[in-house]
């Protein structure tokens, strides 16, 4: 350590956000895989009323009813009435633009991501919940887990100093069974996984002016793509990175799930525990440093999946209520987001620079 330097005080950086004074009662449409593995843990542990769940499959709505002890609507319209309801739409992005019609001007609602199948979809979203004057967000929870606030704060704090290199490595299985409504679908890997990252990246350093991607399947997957590298251009010269293969099946060993950030002053890493035999996964991680100074482990306090979730919703409920002055993930915000996804896609066809094949 440098003499005078201070040190990292990382037990002091903010791993949550705070939840509403007065919490109102959340009615699920949609009780697929992530609804049992990730929102009701959430709302569980967070001690947020749920009214309900409703799904057009009505035995899997029982089903996740019963084992979570709360009541399953028999219809949509039975579950939008109920008074002072914040509105989950936990949902295939195709379905978003046939419910939101249905919901009570003005109402509070969160989309499970992405926000359309395509821009296309997403700017009709838009409009519809700027029509209805809904306070909307989308579920991107990957700036609310407790590893990504951190960074955050660490950010805020000047740590880092200015952002220089940013870098998302993925090298492992992903179980795509588990989401059947997958198949299919003309986009896969960027649309519906890549899109956290490329959120996230967006709340730490703002639009990019422009992206180069390549994304594609795998003899492995029925899937139209699984795996995807990408280049994010900056104004400043920021390098931003991504590798993403969800088909490592070589065992654990050399799996990897990280974000790697640099910057002037500091670093820090990142591990995506939760990716890392999915969806069991295994503890997340954070390690930051500063130049010239050993690094140090951040004592995380949640996980992505389910504790992530807390935030989105507190966020939403708070932002509604007048006790957040910011509605982070707002439509307003996430279409922005489906942009950079849509010009992911749109580099990916185009044709890379050829080569001379002659001297």
């Amino acid at each position: 350590m440098e003499e005078g330097s201070v040190p990292l005080e990382v037990s002091s950086l903010r791993q949550s956000w705070p939840q509403p004074a007065r919490p109102r009662p959340i009615v699920i449409i949609g009780a697929g895989g992530i609804v049992n593995d990730a929102h009701l843990p959430a709302y569980r542990l967070a001690g947020f009323p749920v009214a309900g769940v409703f799904d057009i499959d009505a035995d899997k709505a029982r089903s996740l009813a019963a084992k979570w002890d709360i009541p399953a609507f028999v219809t949509l319209e039975e579950a939008i009435a109920t008074p002072g309801a914040v509105y989950d739409l936990a949902l295939p992005p195709a379905a978003h633009l046939s419910v939101l019609p249905t919901l009570p001007d003005g109402a509070a609602v969160l989309l499970q991501k992405p926000m359309g199948r395509d821009l296309g979809e997403a700017s009709a979203i838009l409009k519809l919940c700027r029509e209805k004057k809904l306070v909307a967000a989308v579920n991107f929870q990957l700036r609310f887990s407790a590893m990504m606030l951190a960074v955050g704060d660490a950010l805020e704090r000047g740590w880092l100093g200015k952002l220089i290199d940013t870098e998302v490595h993925l090298n492992l299985v992903t179980p795509w069974h588990l989401f059947p409504f997958l198949k299919g679908m003309p986009r896969v890997e960027i649309a519906v996984h890549s899109i956290h990252y490329l959120d996230l990246i967006r709340a730490f350093l703002g639009n990019p002016t422009g992206v180069h991607a390549r994304t594609m399947g795998h003899p492995a997957t029925y899937l139209a793509q699984t795996r995807t590298s990408a280049l994010i251009d900056f104004d400043d010269g920021v390098r931003t990175t991504l590798s993403i293969n969800h088909n490592h099946d070589f065992g654990r060993q050399f799996q990897d799930a990280s974000f790697r950030f640099e910057g002037s002053d500091g670093a820090a890493m990142v591990k995506l525990g939760l990716l890392l035999n999915y969806p069991e996964g295994e503890p997340d991680e954070l390690w930051i440093a500063k130049k010239g100074e050993p690094w140090q482990q951040v004592a995380l306090t949640g996980s992505w999946f389910p504790h992530a979730f807390i935030g989105t919703m507190s966020n939403l409920q708070r932002f509604a209520a007048g006790e957040d002055t910011v509605l982070v993930t707002s439509v307003e915000d996430a279409w922005h987001t489906m942009a950079l996804v849509e010009a992911a896609f749109v580099s990916a066809n185009r044709p890379a620079t050829s080569l001379e094949r002659k001297p």
